[in-house]
Order: structure tokens, then C-alpha cells, then sequence
């Protein structure tokens, strides 16, 4: 089956994806690690079916994106083999796109042979946290047209928070995933497709991810992408909360949830698809 007849069934089964969002109307994208060493231990899949309740559970609690991934990106965390990630993640996908034909599912790679095989078992958005650094992964984004999240990272996992540096992070990350979405769009690339994240924890001190989620508005300066934000139970909210276990620090995501739909972020990378629900949907009728 070739990959155009495959994405025109896709097109027919979900109908059009678009990340932009209504004001107001912050989205939420649940995580499915299906990883044995996710930095938080209680979003932990090994199985297909438990990795597949999970995304049920949050589907009905209201995510409008499911992220699969099958490679921790913890700092310091070790990379696995295209083969491993793969036997991770497929299974996951197609079986999860059987008995829904409708959720957009997101593959959460670096690597554009797990991102061209993810697309034909039925995933519908690429989300890069690396922030399409591989050519053949910006070629397949442009040759499938499909939706993408373009993060950014300093380094690589291994290292990328050891002595992170910048001349000024906000216009650093800005200017670099702006060149990134703008070379996509002057290559027809749809601009309503493409989500730009900052890289909470990626290669950045807490005052960085600070200085990036109170600069958001410059991500707006110069083109209106949509942004994304992962900040969920990350070790910014436990720095600032005092709570080192990633169980205790749901209170603290929250808190950055609440700011997230305030100022307009349009989406929400989450492990608490409930919470967070339930938290935006009493923020909508306050505004």
C-alpha cells in the first residue's frame, strides 16, 4: 500500500487536522510513553495493552492528541535502537487507530524511519523534539503534509543539561524555531499544520524555562504559529514546589496550566488529561 493511498484514508477517516484553536480554548495532548524509563514512573507503558487503556482513559477525559513515544528523553537518558523504538510504538498505534478512527494520534520521535512507519500504521502528526534537525525528517513532513510539532532542544539527551548556555533564551529558541517553521511554509507546507514548543527542561535552567514561558508572546512577533507547551511534572515545577518526586508535583503543573490558558497557549503536552480538563473547562466559564 503506498504512502498516498494510505493518507488519503486517513484524510477520509479523520477529516482535516488543524492545530489552531478558538481564543480561549486551550487543547490538551495526553502522553502514552510506552517506555520502561520515562522520567515520570507512574506514566510508564510496557505493555500494548495497557499503553492502549491509557489512551482510551484519556481520549474520553477529553485529550484531542495522543502522544506516542517509545524513547525516553529524559535528561541523561540513554537512546534505544530504531528497531526497539519501533516494536514500541507500532503496535500501540495501529491497534489504538482500530477501534478509533477519529483521534489524532501523535508519534513522538526523532527519528524519521520511526515517523514514516508510525504515519502508515495510522498516526496523523509528527511531534519532534528535535526539532526537525534530520533532513529526511523535514522531507517527510513536507512529502506526506502532515501536522507537526517542532520543538526545541539544546543538544543532545544525554548532555543537554549539563551547563546549558544562551546569549538571550528567548530569542534564542524563537528565532530558531521560527527559521525551522517558515522554511517548511516557504515550502508549501500548510502554516495551520505546524505547532512550535519551546523545550521546557530541554537543554535549559530553570530560569530559562522561566524567562521562555513568561516570553511566550515573542513566539506570536513575528508569525501566529500555535504553541505547545510540555511542562508537566517536569523538574522546573519541582524546583519551584520543593517537591522532589514527579508524583507530588501535579499541583504545581496545574498552576502552569491555569497561566497557559490566561495568555493563550494552544496547547498542552499532559500526563493528567482529567485535571487538566477539568481545571480549562472551569477557566473557560470565568472568562
Amino acid at each position: 500500500m503506498n504512502p498516498s493511498f494510505l493518507d488519503n484514508l486517513m484524510a477520509d477517516a479523520l477529516g482535516p487536522f488543524s492545530f489552531r484553536r478558538e481564543p480561549c480554548k486551550t487543547g490538551l495532548m495526553g502522553i502514552v510513553n510506552v517506555t520502561p524509563d520515562s522520567f515520570h514512573q507512574s506514566s510508564r507503558r510496557e505493555s500494548v495493552a495497557e499503553a492502549i487503556h491509557s489512551a482510551k482513559s484519556m481520549i474520553k477525559s477529553g485529550a484531542e492528541i495522543i502522544d506516542i513515544g517509545g524513547e525516553s528523553t529524559r535528561p541523561g537518558s540513554q537512546p534505544v535502537s530504531i528497531e526497539q523504538e519501533l516494536e514500541r510504538v507500532l503496535p500501540v498505534i495501529s491497534g489504538l487507530r482500530e477501534i478509533d478512527s477519529s483521534v489524532a494520534i501523535s508519534i513522538d520521535t526523532r527519528h524519521y524511519q520511526v515517523a514514516e512507519r508510525a504515519l502508515n500504521a495510522g498516526a496523523s502528526i509528527i511531534n519532534d523534539v528535535s526539532g526537525l534537525r534530520c533532513p529526511q525528517m523535514k522531507e517527510l513532513v513536507l512529502d506526506r503534509k502532515v501536522p507537526v510539532c517542532i520543538m526545541h532542544m539544546l543538544g543532545e539527551p544525554k548532555t543537554m543539561q549539563q551547563d546549558p548556555t544562551y546569549e538571550n533564551v528567548v530569542h534564542d529558541v524563537t528565532s530558531e524555531l521560527l527559521s525551522t517553521a517558515q522554511q517548511l511554509v516557504d515550502a508549501g507546507h500548510d502554516a495551520n499544520n505546524i505547532c512550535l514548543d519551546p523545550g521546557i527542561g530541554f537543554g535549559k535552567t530553570l530560569k530559562h524555562n522561566l524567562e521562555l514561558l513568561k516570553g511566550w508572546s515573542e513566539f506570536r512577533s513575528q508569525h501566529d504559529f500555535s504553541i505547545l507547551w510540555g511542562v508537566s511534572r517536569k523538574s522546573m515545577i519541582g524546583q519551584l514546589t520543593g517537591h522532589d518526586s514527579t508524583e507530588d508535583r501535579l499541583f504545581g503543573t496545574l498552576g502552569v496550566a491555569a497561566y497557559a490558558h490566561q495568555v493563550g497557549i494552544d496547547w498542552l503536552r499532559v500526563h493528567d488529561v482529567q485535571a487538566h480538563a477539568d481545571l480549562l473547562r472551569v477557566m473557560e466559564h470565568l472568562d
